[in-house]
């Protein structure tokens, strides 16, 4: 009996060691020339999602969906659809929201914390985001996936972010999920998928 009790916990041990693994500097150098060479070809990306909200007094996530679109250099629109129509845009230096048509707009100067978030999606997808002397990066493996994780030197981003995790699809080296974990126990994931990658996107899109 404590034979197969003591298997159990090396499964379980080897399991969960295997789901996240430091990636070695031979790696992490792979990893980044990758990125690079996918976003160097990348002009317009659009893509659909679904947000995740973890709030630790709530038994289930508020899930929110709708679509991403990025055209460069760095025009970006977050785009909610369900259960609710809002819309962020980030584009010539501003926030452009539009709440179900009740529009305003905000200087990302102001908003460290939407400033920072956006550059790293922009950079996520130009392949400029590990060069970000703002923040503490390590990267991880899994299976099929690349992991780098984003911890803010700022304190006052300190406050809000405690980290940020990229994790890319190893074969395609994109995006694929976005998390933003609080100081608190909650975190923000989003899930994106449906990818199409340089189709025509005509500036009027992020007019909001």
């Amino acid at each position: 009996m404590k034979t197969k009790i003591a298997l159990l916990i090396l499964f379980i041990s080897g399991n969960l060691f295997a789901q996240e693994q430091k990636m070695s500097d031979a790696e992490i150098a792979t990893f980044k020339q990758d990125v690079n060479v996918v976003s160097k070809k990348i002009k317009t990306l659009s893509t659909d999602f679904v947000q995740y909200k973890h709030l630790d007094f709530l038994s289930k996530d508020i899930e929110t969906s709708g679509k991403m679109i990025f055209k460069e250099p760095g025009l970006l629109q977050w785009q909610y659809k369900k259960p609710y129509n809002y819309s962020i845009v980030f584009k010539n230096g501003k926030i452009l929201i539009n709440d179900e048509g009740k529009k305003s707009a905000v200087d990302i100067g102001n908003s460290k914390i939407f400033g920072r978030i956006n550059k790293l999606i922009v950079g996520s997808v130009s392949g400029n985001m590990f060069d970000d002397a703002a923040f503490a990066i390590s990267y991880f493996k899994s299976k099929g996936q690349n992991i780098a994780k984003f911890i803010p030197k700022d304190a006052t981003l300190k406050k809000y972010i405690k980290q940020i995790e990229l994790t890319f699809d190893k074969e395609e080296a994109t995006v694929v999920q976005v998390k933003l974990l609080e100081s608190s126990e909650d975190y923000t994931r989003i899930v994106l998928k449906n990818k199409v990658i340089n189709a025509k996107i005509d500036d009027s899109v992020f007019n909001n």
